[in-house]
């Protein structure tokens, strides 16, 4: 039997023990096992378990109205309340924890009769024996095993990586096709539980905070699996994350390689909007080389305390240093647009009909934009 068969019969032991519908899911709320449902009426069944069980998951609206009750820290059984604006039934839970962590949830929808504070009920003494068991089971799953492969193959010592990439070349087949994604939390880094809201990749949260993801690809030229898993998994982070794509290869040899990509095309996604919010590294032209940069050039700073000024070199550079173009853009007269730019000339000692000082400016323009986002 395998993993998913021994949850689904603790899934089943669980409902037949409450006499209540109930539902497994992670701790990213992705949906592992839930019972039969009685058509005739007689089991409950509300929005949220049904959305779950169609889509294999919650949406991230529902996890942080439930998360509002603190099943995310709870340690014993809990109660949910109704929403019936929302459709949201009130639910049991209990929390599937194993070495002192959450590892999942399991959801009843038994009508509110059993008190979850009824120490001496021996239903609800056995539903958390079974929760427990379904917490080891968690937490020894081969996914938590390949997240912790993709890490060493990414951030390990030489030996551990080149391991861990062989390890990690199993997962792929046909051509050995596959790029790396990360994926940039808005506001702050993923969970350290955080989990894929689809199947059929490998992902795991680094020590930064970044979400790195292998997805296999049905051959080099077909990256619709990556577009389709990035977008579900953006949806499934706070707003504002971003993520970037590296260029694709075959086999596992160049991992390293492939996540200073990825990670480089996530940053320009979070701040330029043409490329937001999901970057490929194959398509950032000369942003590439930017990336490579430990910040601007010193001759630049200056510049960078006037925003004005700034953002009207940027205009001025990526438009070709065409003046009319650059004042329409910019929405000023053209003898506003000749005065702003004297001043620039004048702040960085960069005269601007110099193919090489426009080059510098630029870049070092771009480099800025890239450290405020690495220093907010």
């Amino acid at each position: 039997m395998t993993v998913r068969d021994d949850l689904q019969e603790l899934v089943d032991e669980v409902s037949r023990v409450l006499a209540a519908p109930a539902t497994l899911e992670d701790a990213a709320f992705t949906l592992l096992a839930f019972c039969a449902h009685d058509d005739s009426g007689a089991d409950p069944m509300d929005a949220v378990r049904t959305r779950s069980i169609l889509t294999r998951g919650s949406a991230p609206e529902t996890r942080r109205w439930f998360e509002d009750f603190g099943i995310a820290g709870a340690t014993r059984p809990l109660r949910t309340p109704a929403d019936p604006d929302a459709g949201i039934l009130t639910r049991l839970v209990l929390p599937v924890r194993h070495d002192g962590r959450t590892r999942g949830y399991l959801w009843l929808l038994d009508g509110g009769r059993i008190d979850p504070d009824d120490d001496g009920d021996p239903a609800l003494a056995r539903a958390m024996d079974l929760a427990a068991s379904a917490g080891v089971l968690l937490a020894g799953r081969p996914e938590d095993d390949q997240r912790r492969t993709l890490a060493d193959a990414l951030t390990g010592r030489p030996a551990a990586r080149d391991q861990a990439a062989r390890r990690l070349a199993d997962r792929l087949s046909g051509d050995g096709a596959q790029v790396l994604v990360a994926l940039a939390p808005g506001g702050g880094a993923a969970a350290p539980d955080w989990r894929l809201p689809a199947a059929g990749a490998v992902a795991t949260v680094l020590d930064d905070g970044q979400v790195a993801v292998l997805v296999p690809l049905p051959s080099t030229d077909d990256l619709r699996p990556a577009g389709a898993l990035t977008a579900a998994s953006l949806a499934a982070l706070p707003p504002g994350s971003a993520a970037g794509v590296s260029a694709v290869r075959r086999g596992t040899a160049e991992l390293a390689a492939q996540w200073r990509e990825a990670r480089a095309a996530a940053r320009v996604a979070g701040v330029v909007d043409r490329f937001a919010p999901v970057a490929h590294w194959a398509e950032l032209g000369a942003w590439r080389a930017v990336t490579e940069l430990d910040g601007p050039d010193p001759a630049v700073l200056p510049l960078l305390t006037d925003p004005v000024l700034t953002a009207t070199a940027e205009t001025f550079l990526d438009l070709a240093g065409s003046a009319a173009r650059t004042a329409e853009a910019l929405r000023v007269h053209r003898q506003t647009l000749y005065y702003r730019l004297g001043r620039i000339t004048a702040l960085t000692g960069l005269d601007l009909a110099d193919g090489d000082d426009r080059l510098l400016l630029h870049v070092a323009l771009r480099a800025a934009r890239l450290g405020r986002l690495d220093h907010p």
